[in-house]
């Protein structure tokens, strides 16, 4: 396994908190979004070795803030991009990435009155985001 930079650490951080932030914004709302981060954090904190080592050092992503097509077309990407850093650097880990960022996704969805629809397709866009390249 050859280690990550900074740079990467910080695509793979970008693409696993972009999916939650995502997935919490399809249904937003003040009381769903406490209950959705305290999901999301247990469902990272689940992860290991390179996966943990990228999720909990470095600084937090910073994400567009102006429409959730900009942090679509800014998180959606870096997901692609972290599979693929993985699979070059540390490919034991491609599928730990792939499931802490799919649970997080989906916890914060069931954290509040079950996964609506609009959430449903975003963790659907995640899940394509993150399939293995071609």
């Amino acid at each position: 396994m050859e280690p990550l930079t900074a740079d990467e650490q910080l695509t793979l951080r970008t693409g696993a908190f972009g999916a939650v932030f995502l997935v919490s914004n399809a249904e937003p709302g003040m009381l769903a979004m406490v209950r959705e981060s305290m999901a999301a954090s247990g469902a990272l904190a689940d992860a290991s070795g390179v996966v943990r080592a990228a999720l909990t050092t470095g600084p937090l992503p910073q994400l567009p803030r102006d429409s959730a097509l900009e942090v679509e077309a800014t998180v959606l990407p870096a997901l692609g991009r972290a599979v693929r850093i993985l699979l070059a650097k540390s490919p034991g880990d491609v599928a730990a990435y792939r499931s802490v960022v799919l649970a997080a996704a989906d916890r914060v969805a069931q954290a509040h009155r079950g996964v609506a629809p609009a959430e449903a397709a975003v963790i659907e866009k995640i899940r394509q985001a993150l399939a293995e390249p071609a």
